[in-house]
Formats: C-alpha cells, structure tokens, sequence
C-alpha cells in the first residue's frame, strides 16, 4: 500500500464496459482489502478470473506447530545450521517461531513453482537474505535480489522462479496485514520527507501483458489448509490494472537510519507494521555523537513485547557467537541486553556495520520442532559471562 499506480490500458472510469482491439468485453476484477473499504486494485482480464476447476491440491509447505512448553530463557537459534528444504518454493518454506499474528520461517527453495499459489491467510513478507529472483503474477513481474524485502499481499495468486544458485529467504506469514508504520505518512498518505525511506526507495511490480506460462493449476491456502483449483486458460491474462494494492520489493539498505546525541529507541528503525507486529531494519549507520554517549543498546525488560533479530551480515557488538542466519528470540517477561563487555567497549565507537531484521510481537511466539533441532543450549548463561 504505497500508492495508486496504473499498469497497461484501463478504461476512463470504474466498472465500464471495456473492450479489447478486437472489440471483446473485458472481466474487470476487484482485487479488494478491508471488505470494498481498504486499499484495491481493478485488474481487466481476457478471461473470466473467478472461473476454475477444483482439483487435487499439493501437500505445500509444513504448518507451525507448537513444540513441548519450555522454561522462559533468551533463546538463539542458527538457521545456518538447517539444511535446505529444497524443491520450489511453495513446498520449501518451513516455520520456526509463530503466535496469532506471524508465523516466522525459512524458505530454501532450488527449484521455481510449477504451480501458482494465492496465501488466502495473510501478506506475505519475505528477506531475501541470500539469492533472488522473479515474483510473477497477473500484475506483472517483479525482480528481487540479496537483501530485499518482498511483499506479496493476501489472495494474490503468483509463483516465484527463483535465480541460480543458493537461496534463503526469511518468510513472515501475516494474518493481521502489513503496512506502512502511519508515523512516515502525512494526512494524505504520502511518506513524510522526514521517513526513512521515500516513494522512490520502493521497486513496484511491471506488466508485460497477458502471459501463457502453460500452467494451469492454483493452490490456494485457506483456514491452515492447501485447497487445489485448475484454469482453462492462462490466469496470467490481464492487459491493465490500477490501485494501490500490489506486490513491492524493497531493499533494506534504501532504509535511512537515523542518528542521535544518544541511543534512539527500535522504534526509529521501524519499516513495516503489522497486527501486534512491529519489522525493523537494522543497517550500517553513524553511532551516537554525545562525547559521552554508550551506542550499545542499553539493558532493557522485555515486558510487553517478544524480540527476535535475524541476523544478515557485519560486526553484531551487541552479542557473541551469533553470526549470519541467527535468530535471537528474547522473550516477554525477561530482561535482556548486551553480552558481558560489549556495553563498555561501545563508548567511543563513531559506527557500525551489523545488517539485520528485527521482529516486535506482542503475543507471545512459540517455537516449533524445527526451531528446537538447531537452537544453541548455551545462549542464556552467555549473558553472564
């Protein structure tokens, strides 16, 4: 939800008839948030959208979970440490931490979907903390690299054709949605000048006009299930469309940090907002300019929120033994901070280098068997010595 752009030929005004060249009508879809009150997109198509077979549906990707209950303890898990999944994405994503609002995983794809898949049960937020690739769906293309975030919105049919060689990407399912933080907006909807990231910093999908990949099928997941449909004909067949709802890519490091006399709160790194859900994007920035400032993050009681960070690359002071792929899971109720030394060593430094993703949730998040099998025993004593 950025803003209203406008992709190919669109008639002069909402549910008119519209016809091709060739003087066929056009389906005019509604691609709609909120019910008809939220943000939209009308997408004109060759064919009608809404008319599909039901078919046997794939297995998809495993559901979250919950592990046994387990005492409440700093947590750090290693995802460098999971193997690849593998196949195509669809199949390749696998959860690791969740609550009601997001559920947290890894996708490792090596192969692209052979099918088409629409997530009827939220956004979906992708990391791409290594490869990248091409996100396709009747809106178009959508090209996307090492360290950027991709948003694909709920009920939005698309597939993946990821790029050769390694990929990992973090995956946050939403079932809330996901937005723009409204402290970066005006009372228009426009991104402040004084947000961290402006309209331009965005990269928006592109139509290349109808498409006929030869794929028919659709798994559609709804209600924690995967439901299969198949098409007659291409469903990539839309000649235009307009609205403010479609998938976007940003990479992180478009982000503009912000700096102060001392250490700002996590909020300023706030990138994207969710129901009970704040992402934060930690980039290489100048540190705390008073001559007596401690850039450190300061000990703090974890009181209302869970924190976990997923580590992507650079010099993380904060903490030891984590490196790129850790998540550290800090939960509600536990006072966290630095490791022993790195508060006093932080007087004095002029910068930092760490890349990293941070997750605020206010409902507690559970972790899941996968989670388990590569979580790092010795992380809560590190804090004390």
């Amino acid at each position: 939800m950025l803003d209203r752009i406008v992709q190919g030929e669109v008639p002069r005004k909402h549910h008119l008839a519209f016809r091709d060249a060739e003087g066929r009508l056009l389906h005019e879809e509604a691609y709609t948030r909120a019910g008809f009150d939220g943000p939209y997109a009308l997408l004109y198509h060759r064919n009608r959208p809404h008319a599909v077979h039901a078919a046997q549906a794939r297995n998809g990707f495993p559901l979250p979970q919950p592990a046994p209950a387990r005492a409440l303890l700093k947590r750090h898990y290693r995802t460098q440490d999971l193997a690849a999944r593998g196949g195509p994405p669809v199949d390749a994503r696998r959860p690791l931490l969740f609550n009601a609002d997001v559920v947290v995983g890894l996708v490792t794809p090596t192969s692209e979907d052979p099918v088409y898949f629409a997530n009827g049960d939220g956004d979906d937020l992708y990391f791409v903390a290594e490869g990248g690739g091409l996100l396709r769906s009747p809106m178009g293309d959508l090209r996307f690299g090492q360290h950027d975030y991709v948003y694909v919105p709920r009920g939005l049919l698309h597939r993946f054709v990821p790029d050769a060689g390694p990929q990992r990407w973090l995956s946050l399912e939403l079932p809330g949605g996901m937005h723009l933080p409204a402290q970066w907006r005006n009372e228009t909807g426009q991104l402040r000048m004084d947000a961290p990231y402006s309209h331009r910093d965005f990269r928006r999908v592109e139509l290349k006009g109808p498409v006929d990949e030869g794929l028919r099928d659709l798994v559609v997941k709804r209600a924690g299930a995967f439901h299969g449909f198949r098409y007659d004909a291409s469903p990539l067949d839309v000649v235009g469309w307009d609205g403010a709802l479609y998938p976007f890519a940003f990479p992180i490091l478009n982000f503009q940090p912000r700096a102060g006399l001392v250490h700002l709160p996590p909020t300023w790194h706030g990138t994207f907002a969710a129901r009970g859900a704040l992402v934060c994007s930690f980039v290489p920035r100048v540190t705390d300019f008073h001559p007596e400032a401690v850039p450190c993050p300061y000990p703090h009681a974890s009181v209302d929120v869970d924190e976990i960070l997923f580590y992507v690359r650079g010099e993380f002071t904060s903490r030891r033994g984590v490196g790129p792929g850790s998540i550290s899971h800090h939960p509600a109720g536990t006072m966290h901070g630095p490791h022993p030394g790195a508060y006093e060593a932080s007087i004095g430094t002029r910068s930092t280098n760490e890349l990293a993703v941070m997750l605020d949730c206010y409902l507690p998040l559970q972790p899941t068997a996968i989670a388990l099998g590569i979580e790092d025993p010795g992380y809560q004593e590190s804090f004390v010595g």
